[in-house]
């Protein structure tokens, strides 16, 4: 069976055109007839009902087309694992990361890869955990590193654990709060604007279940996005408390311009990282780089944040 021709049937499937098929696989108009007849013809059925300027799949037309989009999908992977088995080191990886991670792994990933791998090509991007599961799923990131409290289950996604980094509050040097002995009550806390990623629920059961329904992120949280550096920066311009993994402002914690909150006891709850891949699809080799790199660093106690490794 030629591949082709599912190609072309899929392509009239997902537009209900054969002017707009045509188009999208840049053929003439009779070059995807003839290729969708020779496709009913092989088969014995026909596969669309014509009526003028609306095409519609038949029964067995809509069979073929789910069918042919798994073959396509399964070729296509056969074509990268003979292309990654000959490319070796010289491959590529794209890879999509969490608010986190993209603070402990960007900027270190990247200064490694240069160092020691400068033949791999690297593209590592931040964002919101949604849109880059969307991404993993249509095959435009090879892998993400994420908090893996914010994924839910699912059958297609391969979740492996890296490590665990504990959170805390953060505010910046000279804040009015530093000035306070003794571990401070959440309601000290709340009286400034509190910053944080988005946090799974797990996280804000934790906190609720240690400072009472008041530290409920959905009430206590004034501002909030994805990227950790940003509510950082914030923190050090104003009098924010941004909470966070403590690792992520380790620099500006050892140079003295962020200090950490006493709350008596650290907190219970930690980011606990993962990397997720897409099941069935095949590994690049260069993905291991990855794998390794991340387990070092996603620890406490790892390198500091933002510095090159050795």
């Amino acid at each position: 069976m030629n591949l082709r021709h599912l190609e072309h049937l899929l392509a009239l499937s997902e537009t209900g055109s054969f002017s707009r098929a045509a188009e999208r696989q840049h053929l003439t108009q009779s070059a995807l007839s003839r290729s969708i007849q020779a496709l009913e013809d092989e088969l014995g059925a026909r596969l669309v009902d014509r009526a003028g300027k609306h095409n519609e799949l038949t029964p067995l037309g809509q069979a073929v087309a789910a069918r042919a989009r798994r073959m396509l999908l399964e070729a296509a992977e056969l074509r990268r694992t003979a292309a990654l088995l000959k490319d070796g080191d010289f491959g590529s990886i794209k890879v999509g990361l969490g608010s986190g991670p993209g603070v402990m792994l960007m900027r270190p990933f990247l200064t490694h890869m240069a160092r020691h791998h400068p033949k791999v090509q690297v593209s590592v991007s931040p964002g919101a955990t949604e849109l880059q599961l969307m991404q993993l799923r249509e095959r435009t990131l090879d892998a993400l590193v994420i908090d893996e409290r914010r994924l839910a289950p699912a059958p297609d996604l391969t979740l492996e654990t890296l490590g665990e980094m504990r959170g805390g509050f953060l505010c910046r040097a000279g804040h009015p709060l530093s000035a306070r002995a003794g571990p401070l009550p959440f309601e000290a806390i709340a009286a400034y604007p509190l910053a944080s990623t988005p946090l799974s629920d797990e996280v804000a059961r934790g906190l609720v279940g240690r400072f009472g329904p008041a530290a409920d992120p959905a009430l206590a949280v004034t501002l909030r996005c994805d990227d950790i550096s940003s509510l950082i920066d914030v923190a050090l311009a104003s009098d924010a408390v941004v909470v966070c993994i403590v690792a992520a402002a380790r620099a500006h914690l050892d140079a003295g311009r962020m200090m950490e909150l006493d709350i008596g006891a650290p907190l219970a709850v930690a980011a606990r990282f993962a990397m997720v891949t897409l099941a069935g699809r095949t590994e690049a080799p260069s993905l291991q780089l990855l794998r390794q790199f991340a387990r070092e660093r996603l620890r406490d106690g790892a390198a500091t944040a933002g510095a090159p490794p050795a």
